[in-house]
């Protein structure tokens, strides 16, 4: 991004794509996290885009990202914020969704379009949906994210028609959802309706976020979120400047400096 403009851009090609991860052998499905509410359904693929995209690139190893170990305290300091403690994610889980509860507006005062969505998390995961469903919240509603502007305010539900779906999944359900693209157990995509956030990620970061897992956390959400809203790739704009947000920031970032935010020059929600 330059100028706090959006481009759309082609997709980069630079190599192989680690080899696929362990696939579920079950379909998935979606469940409520509230007790009677009837069947769980069937996710439908179609569509599907994101950090995965049809480029072939490496993807980042399985290691933790510098900064922390696999389920270290909380408490580290980087680039002046606290940082959520680095959590390995099992391969696998049960394959199905639980909705966090509950309705969570934005902030007083924000204007523009109200887009409704939810947050799932397969079950199995060490995770909390509660704490990932309020991570997810801030992000799309802090005034460098999407609704910049007036543009939009998000509104999370937990039933009803949504605009997409924001989904905390493991390696393995990933890998199954976002095929025919190919994300090795790595990465994360856009499928359908599904901005599907690979846990493996989310629990480690990158390396080339050097530790700021807070931040990647908020670049994974506005990209494949941006996909969900009609945002494709970007290239970075060259050596030093400071990547958009649709560049595929989880593979590498071409030269560029990380950021997380569609519109960073904007100062962060107090």
């Amino acid at each position: 991004m330059v100028g706090g403009r959006v481009r759309r851009s082609g997709l980069l090609a630079t190599g192989v794509v680690a080899a696929l991860g362990a696939v579920l052998a079950a379909g998935w499905a979606v469940e409520s996290h509230r007790k009677g509410d009837g069947p769980s359904h069937a996710a439908s693929p179609s569509g599907p885009s994101g950090d995965s995209g049809p480029s072939r690139s490496a993807a980042p190893g399985k290691s933790p990202a510098p900064g922390g170990t696999p389920g270290s305290a909380r408490g580290r300091v980087v680039n002046g914020r606290t940082q959520p403690p680095t959590v390995r994610s099992p391969e696998s889980a049960s394959g199905r969704y639980v909705v966090a509860r509950g309705t969570a507006r934005p902030p007083s005062g924000a204007r523009g379009t109200t887009v409704r969505y939810a947050v799932e998390m397969e079950r199995g995961l060490p995770f909390d949906v509660t704490e990932f469903a309020a991570t997810v919240h801030r992000v799309l509603n802090d005034p460098r994210s999407w609704g910049h502007g007036g543009r939009m305010r998000f509104v999370r539900v937990d039933g009803g028609p949504v605009a997409f779906r924001v989904a905390l999944s493991s390696p393995a359900l990933t890998d199954r959802l976002c095929a025919p693209l190919v994300t090795g157990g790595e990465l994360s995509c856009r499928q359908g309706v599904r901005s599907v956030i690979n846990a493996r990620r989310w629990g480690t970061g990158v390396p080339w976020y050097r530790g700021d897992l807070a931040a990647y956390r908020e670049y994974v959400v506005n990209h494949e979120v941006g996909h969900a809203l009609g945002h494709g790739h970007e290239r970075c704009p060259g050596p030093g400047r400071r990547a958009p947000v649709m560049v595929q920031q989880t593979k590498s970032l071409y030269g560029c400096r990380p950021n997380p935010w569609p519109f960073p020059q904007v100062g962060p929600a107090h």
